[in-house]
């Protein structure tokens, strides 16, 4: 036997790897939060609409967070950075910009982020009733790169239906408050709500769905019995 020929009759020891490794939870996490820089550019407008209420009458106010808003997105476009975050935040000052200015009523500012939180929770909700968890997908499309495979996995599927319902309830939860505050007109309350009721739920539950699925995506599985 040649040794092209033995080289040849080897078996593979090294299984190909067609599946690139996950991405750190750090940088995960800095990912969809848009790092340090993303959460405190996405906290500004907000940050400078209740001062600026503070100090002195809601249409300054608005303009202010607006104008504030516009800067960040200008500014991230001319340093060809991503936009994703402060054009998220853009859109949402400038609805609850645009309400406030016609109604009159500085709480209706906070007005779109309740409505857009209490549709988001009860979404979650009907989602993992119908067993289709809505954090299931979501991590499809941002981590998986479109990959769906956790659909065959009953253990995946039960752990991205509890944690569906965890986010559900905590944004029900976190909205209920902001809510509550928005139908007292307690609205400096309702600002300081906003903003401490914002990210820091949010990157706690991030760490919690990337921790529980990398865990249970890394648990060895059972060997099969020989001739089974």
């Amino acid at each position: 036997m040649t040794t092209g020929q033995h080289r040849a009759a080897q078996p593979e020891t090294d299984p190909p790897q067609d599946d690139e490794p996950l991405p750190t939870i750090a940088e995960q996490m800095a990912d969809q939060l848009g790092g340090w820089r993303g959460l405190v550019e996405s906290s500004i407008p907000v940050v400078v609409f209740v001062l600026a209420n503070i100090i002195g009458e809601l249409r300054p106010a608005v303009i202010a967070s607006v104008g504030v808003a516009l800067l960040i997105a200008g500014l991230r476009l001319a340093q060809r950075r991503p936009i994703r975050h402060a054009v998220n935040g853009l859109f949402g000052v400038g609805i609850g910009a645009a309400i406030a200015w016609r109604t009159g009523d500085e709480r209706d500012f906070y007005l779109p982020g309740i409505l857009y939180g209490i549709g988001y929770g009860i979404a979650l909700l009907i989602s993992a009733v119908v067993r289709q968890p809505l954090v299931g997908w979501i991590w499809s499309v941002l981590v998986a790169k479109g990959k769906s495979e956790w659909r065959a996995d009953p253990k995946l599927v039960r752990t991205f239906t509890r944690l569906t319902v965890l986010w559900g309830v905590v944004w029900l939860a976190k909205v209920g408050v902001q809510a509550g505050l928005y139908l007292a007109h307690q609205d400096t309350a309702l600002g300081v709500a906003r903003l401490a009721l914002g990210y820091p739920p949010y990157a706690l539950l991030l760490l919690i769905t990337v921790w529980t699925v990398r865990r249970v995506t890394r648990e060895p599985q059972p060997t099969p019995l020989p001739g089974a």
